[in-house]
């Protein structure tokens, strides 16, 4: 019996989910999954009995507890190496723009929430200088990665789809879903990990997820 898990929340909108995912698959690693529905008031009691810091994603393998996406993808590189860039400068570049992505822009993040079933719907309002900021940084991020790095291939460091860009996917998704439209390099750039089998694989999961699973809070954002 495989006692190794991976526990992650409502695949519509659960962006830290979906990095722990990519994770988790990109590594090849040997778990069963379980989805706990995100409560609608932002708690999920659920979550709580399992995870030590009562949120997702949350990993159990081989007798290891791994817990937040960072941690999580440091977990399945040593697991699976080499889904860090192997040349040491490209390297540190990747493992920084990852945490600065875990640790930062907090205003998109918290205006864009993110939704698979919205496509391509800018916010009614507008956007503001914080949102700006943090598109501009992201973009700057992006195009400085394929130009500098990934000149060889579709992703960040090139041909293969690593651990930068599990961690940048949701974001992606949120510019799909909300209209942004960055550089050309960064367009293509969202064009290809949109492509990509497993993000093609976890918007058909989130798009069989029961309708009651879905919240008003990030469906009637205008």
């Amino acid at each position: 019996m495989n006692n190794s898990i991976l526990v992650i929340g409502t695949r519509r909108y659960s962006s830290w989910s979906l990095r722990g995912w990519l994770a988790v698959r990109l590594a090849g690693l040997d778990v069963r999954e379980q989805v706990i529905p995100l409560a609608d008031n932002g708690e999920t009691p659920a979550i709580r009995t399992i995870s030590p810091n009562g949120k997702v994603p949350y990993l159990e393998h081989d007798g290891a507890a791994v817990w937040e996406s960072l941690a999580i993808c440091e977990y399945c590189a040593e697991q699976a190496p080499g889904l860090w860039p192997a040349d040491a400068r490209a390297r540190a570049y990747a493992r920084s723009i990852a945490a600065e992505m875990h640790a930062g822009f907090r205003a998109v993040r918290a205006a864009m929430p993110m939704n698979t079933g919205r496509e391509n719907r800018p916010l009614a309002a507008g956007t503001t200088a914080d949102i700006d900021a943090d598109i501009a940084r992201i973009d700057a991020i992006w195009t400085e990665a394929r130009l500098d790095f990934g000149k060889d291939g579709d992703f960040l460091f090139g041909e293969k789809f690593g651990m930068a860009d599990a961690m940048f996917a949701p974001i992606v998704s949120r510019f799909l879903s909300y209209g942004v439209s960055p550089s050309p390099e960064s367009r293509a750039y969202m064009t290809a990990v949109r492509a990509h089998p497993l993000m093609a694989e976890w918007y058909q999961l989130a798009a069989q997820e029961p309708k009651q699973w879905q919240q008003a809070r990030f469906e009637d954002i205008g």
